[in-house]
């Protein structure tokens, strides 16, 4: 695609947004806190914010945030792969109860190779300190890491991709019902995997896995 004689790619874009003054919308994002009293930390945090892998399915991380829809909330649980940040399972849910985590971990086992052993990097949420996520992990060789309490730089990938999913798509199109924000934040990842380029890597999600 050309726009007077440029080649239009993000790199472009953002020049030419530079030379305009012009700046992508951004939103104050409120963090949903899973943590809830002295339940007791029960892993180190053994990532200790290197975000670098070197292989698919080597460092995972996970975290929950919440937005409004009318005057319901929703609460989405996804899992990332930091090799090339793809989301590779998550789930949608109106309650944070552990149910959606349950599923969230599910899918994520289904598609995880026996001989895959991945550090899974997550906060202090009273949802990861459950003997059954704790029990569920083990079974499939997982490595459980979490955070410092109170440190949302130590999971700041999660982070990251909480604040562009709602810039790009919630706080964009405003859902009305559930129903609209399931089906939104589905389309959502689904582009965010396979079409949407990343500033660093020059390519999608999908396109660095392949690539490995």
């Amino acid at each position: 695609m050309r726009l007077k004689g440029y080649t239009l790619n993000h790199k472009t874009v953002l020049k030419l947004m530079k030379s305009l003054g012009l700046k992508g919308k951004q939103c104050k994002v409120r963090k949903y806190c899973s943590y809830k009293g002295e339940v007791g930390k029960i892993a180190d945090n053994i990532l200790k914010r290197n975000f670098h892998a070197d292989k698919p399915l080597e460092k995972l991380t996970t975290n929950i945030t919440q937005f409004k829809v009318c005057d319901k909330k929703v609460y989405l649980s996804p899992v990332m792969d930091l090799f090339n940040r793809e989301i590779i399972s998550y789930a949608i849910s109106t309650n944070p109860s552990f149910a959606p985590i349950r599923k969230m971990l599910s899918d994520l086992f289904d598609k995880l190779p026996l001989e895959a052993t991945p550090i899974f990097h997550s906060d202090q949420g009273w949802q990861y300190q459950q003997r059954e996520y704790q029990r569920l992990l083990a079974k499939h060789n997982i490595t459980p890491s979490m955070s410092r309490q109170g440190n949302c730089y130590d999971n700041a990938m999660a982070e990251n991709f909480f604040s562009i999913l709602k810039t790009e798509c919630i706080y964009r199109h405003k859902p009305n019902t559930f129903e609209e924000a399931k089906e939104m934040i589905d389309r959502y990842i689904h582009f965010y995997n396979h079409e949407r380029i990343q500033l660093k890597s020059g390519a999608t999600p999908l396109m660095l896995r392949h690539s490995a």
